[in-house]
């Protein structure tokens, strides 16, 4: 199971530049709109801080974190969901991915040209969001008109349900709502889990990442201002020039540099964390002398199922799982004397997975 997050937002916002360092890739980050065309894919590794301090009581040859997979999607403009800028393709990109960032500029800078003239991220947000929403209105409205037909012979109770949920997602829409914020409005009257197949972009997981001025990191009323504009969605602050800087710089010294600038983790990081939180995923580790590893899985997953994300046959001949938790196993020193303290556990079928737990399973082939 793996994460995969869109990076959309306005041309020249600092989505390439994100993107690059997020990557240590080198994608076009170009001062002219539409400079990415197609998407820029790249994997990045979960910040998990437990693999390494594992990987030295193992002694482990190599660790292998879990894995985030982000995607730089072209500069939207308005009128995107009609076709403008090649908006329709765009708009493809982001439907395939699991959550959306959207970036945007709170930077003020006069050799970064703005496609509207000036920042507003008010206004941009409100840019981005038109589009997405009117792309979605087309796709319900598309739906509707084939379950309209349908109730002429009889709609299933599925299809009765189905039709309320897309009724109360288009009202939600058509007032300017997006249908992830809306769903917590309406409750039971909108069912995501009926939406699936038509891939809302507005019911998918939204992050909205601001790009500031390197003196606004510390600012916390300007970023309270900005938390407040978003709510109820998560928000992330970064520099993207900083986040660049950090990139080429040993740990070391990125460390100090965050320090300096009174953080403690860069923004990138935080990002990559909130993204796998939003999408409802944990992970469970394993470690030995070959590989200490990450391995992702869904909150509340039954340890056959954990089993299964390593390999098919794990899950079919699933027998017990020898669990540990990794604050008992650090503190004990080893496997062998947190064992001898009674902290490892055989579980069955029926075990719900925890966060950081360290497994063996034992299994049939």
């Amino acid at each position: 199971m793996s994460l995969s997050i869109g990076i959309v937002g306005l041309p020249n916002v600092g989505k390439s530049t994100l993107f690059n360092a997020l990557t240590h890739n080198h994608a076009l980050a170009a001062n002219y709109p539409f400079a990415t065309i197609e998407p820029n894919v790249g994997v990045v590794a979960l910040p998990d801080s437990r693999l390494e301090v594992l990987s030295k009581l193992s002694n482990s040859a190599k660790i292998s974190p879990a894995l985030v997979t982000f995607v730089d999607i072209a500069g939207l403009v308005r009128g995107a969901s009609t076709g403008e800028g090649l908006g329709n393709k765009f708009l493809s990109h982001i439907r395939e991915t699991s959550a959306i960032v959207q970036v945007v500029r709170a930077f003020s800078s006069k050799d970064v040209i703005h496609i509207d003239g000036s920042p507003d991220p008010a206004r941009d947000i409100e840019t981005i969001n038109t589009e997405l929403i009117m792309a979605d209105i087309t796709t319900v409205d598309q739906r509707l008109a084939k379950l309209e037909q349908e109730s002429k012979r009889g709609l299933s109770p599925t299809g009765q349900a189905l039709q309320q949920t897309l009724l109360a997602v288009r009202d939600a829409l058509g007032r300017g709502h997006l249908v992830s914020a809306a769903a917590q409005e309406y409750g039971s009257n909108i069912d995501l889990s009926l939406l699936a197949d038509l891939q809302l972009l507005t019911a998918k997981p939204f992050i909205f990442v601001f790009n500031l001025d390197e003196d606004d990191l510390n600012n916390q009323a300007v970023q309270d201002r900005l938390r407040e504009s978003v709510k109820p969605f998560h928000a992330v602050f970064l520099c993207a020039q900083v986040e660049s800087e950090l990139m080429d710089l040993p740990a070391t010294e990125a460390a100090e540099l965050l320090a300096s600038l009174g953080q403690n983790q860069s923004g990138l990081d935080q990002l990559a964390v909130i993204g796998f939180d939003i999408l409802g995923l944990q992970t469970y580790l394993t470690t030995g002398p070959t590989e200490t590893r990450a391995w992702t899985i869904p909150r509340g997953a039954s340890a056959p199922q954990a089993a299964g994300v390593i390999h098919t046959d794990f899950e079919k001949g699933f027998i017990k799982a020898e669990v540990v938790s990794y604050q008992d196993l650090v503190a004990a020193g080893s496997h062998v004397t947190a064992k001898a303290a009674g902290k490892v556990r055989l579980e069955g079928k029926d075990y719900i997975m925890a966060d950081g737990d360290v497994v063996e399973f034992r299994f049939n082939v």
